[in-house]
């Protein structure tokens, strides 16, 4: 195999010129250029083709004139019979060397009287404008073929409508020409001097635009250096200051989120490690004994299992809650009877609202069928049952009540339980947040239940709300679509 060699040197190379021909800068730089070249190049090519048709227009508007005040001396000399009148060709000659042209005098039958260039008289003239202005009678078409411009000028009394004849005058534009030439001359450096203009304004401009952004990017680079602390700002334009606003809510949500992270950690840490404790203790004191009674060895073991067993939920709801993080890429969607749905759940919960005497109550207004993940959501719902029956009162009541609308279904759990302190209710969908924590713990919770919930309604697009005063009970309110969308 051969050696494949690099140059870091030219990758590196390459990479900048690629980032910078797609900055904003290179493409401010472009436009600028394109908009101080393009109109100069436009307005000077314009000018010049201004110059040319007035200069033209004079030119054949002279012209006009000295044919039409030698047709009126045609006229009189009656030159289409009879061209030897000296005075007539003379102004012809002269006309033509002025103009350095050429004039064709053509009679009505399309004779050629006259040739300025000695060479075609007598001959026949059969020529479109020549034809058209016999028949219309008028000389208002001219046209430029190259360094030459062509007209014809009739030939007629003013006592008499009809055309007797026709000059066919073909003048220099060569003069024109120079002077459009100088001109286009004068024009190219002129848009050279734009150009040379235009890229000075345009490097200087566009570093100036540029420079707010990159004040931006600094900003952010010594926040996330760690050289700040607090939000950044830069107020030059209201695009910048719009992203500087973006950033610094997205900064405060950031350590929110990383707040949040530091305590759901520590709260993790510190679910784990108390029932490792309580273990660690339980077998210790077994250790640290001789001879230990059967009856005490079996209630240490109770009491480890239940330990071991606490972990595990805690252990079996983190990896819940970690799953649900995913989103709704697990979702099991199917159409279901919702009705069905909570009569198995308060079934399989009655045994244990009847070691209290609580009684379960199912209110259902209508049938409601909707599109649900089961599991999930048996589960989301049996945890707010389940938490009802926990911290309830010894014969009190747990109501479940099913509604739905158009467009939603409502499920409420309602209880005549101990309430929730009005400080704490904006806190009980956080994880491992409990109310009563030397209740919770007698009773096995986690803390993290209602975090569960809450997330797999979120996946179902629907909210979760808590009304609660304390000494008279909680109602669980959730709200979910009757047809899922992804």
């Amino acid at each position: 195999m051969g050696r494949r060699i690099l140059f870091p040197g030219i990758t590196h190379g390459n990479e900048k010129k690629t980032k910078f021909f797609k900055s904003l800068r290179f493409r401010i730089f472009i436009i600028l250029i394109i908009l101080g070249i393009v109109p100069g190049i436009i307005v000077t090519q314009l000018m010049i083709h201004y110059y040319e048709n007035q200069a033209v227009e004079v030119s054949v508007s002279a012209v006009r004139t000295e044919c039409a005040i030698l047709c009126d001396q045609i006229i009189k000399e009656n030159y289409l019979n009879d061209s030897s009148s000296e005075a007539v060709n003379s102004k012809l000659e002269l006309l033509s060397n002025v103009y350095g042209g050429r004039i064709l005098v053509v009679d009505r039958d399309f004779k050629i009287v006259r040739d300025t260039y000695h060479v075609e008289e007598g001959r026949t003239l059969v020529s479109s404008k020549v034809i058209r202005c016999f028949k219309n009678g008028d000389s208002d078409e001219f046209k430029k073929i190259g360094q030459m411009i062509e007209l014809v000028v009739p030939v007629k009394s003013a006592d008499v409508s009809q055309v007797q004849g026709a000059m066919l005058v073909n003048i220099s534009g060569s003069e024109i020409a120079a002077i459009a030439g100088d001109l286009e001359q004068k024009g190219i450096l002129i848009i050279c001097i734009i150009i040379v203009l235009s890229l000075f304004l345009a490097y200087i401009l566009s570093t100036v635009l540029v420079k707010p952004l990159a004040r931006v990017t600094k900003a952010i680079e010594d926040l996330t250096d760690g050289y700040q602390q607090d939000e950044i700002s830069v107020p030059d334009y209201t695009e910048t200051e719009l992203i500087t606003d973006a950033f610094n809510k997205m900064l405060a949500r950031m350590k929110v989120l990383d707040e949040s992270r530091s305590e759901f950690v520590s709260n993790v840490s510190h679910e784990l490690k108390t029932p490792m404790t309580s273990m660690k203790v339980l077998a210790d004191s077994l250790v640290g004994q001789q001879g230990v009674p059967e009856d005490l060895y079996q209630e240490f073991m109770r009491d480890i299992t239940a330990e071991i067993d606490r972990e595990n939920r805690i252990i079996t709801d983190l990896l819940t809650l970690v799953k649900m993080d995913k989103k709704n890429a697990d979702l099991q969607i199917q159409h279901m009877s919702i009705n069905q749905l909570l009569e198995d759940i308060l079934k399989r919960l009655r045994p244990i609202a009847d070691k209290r005497n609580i009684d379960l109550i199912l209110d259902s207004f209508r049938p409601v069928e909707a599109d649900v993940d089961e599991l999930k959501f048996t589960s989301a719902i049996s945890n707010l049952v389940e938490n009802a029956i926990k911290y309830n009162v010894d014969d009190g009541w747990v109501r479940v009540s099913l509604d739905a609308d158009h467009k939603f279904f409502y499920v409420t759990v309602a209880d005549s339980g101990m309430g929730i302190p009005e400080d704490s209710l904006s806190r009980i969908f956080e994880r491992f947040y409990r109310v009563d924590k030397s209740h919770s713990r007698e009773i096995g919770g986690t803390g993290l239940g209602l975090a569960i919930t809450r997330s797999t309604i979120g996946m179902h697009h629907g909210v979760i709300k808590v009304f609660s005063k304390e000494g008279e009970g909680t109602t669980f309110s959730v709200r979910v679509p009757l047809s899922y969308i992804p």
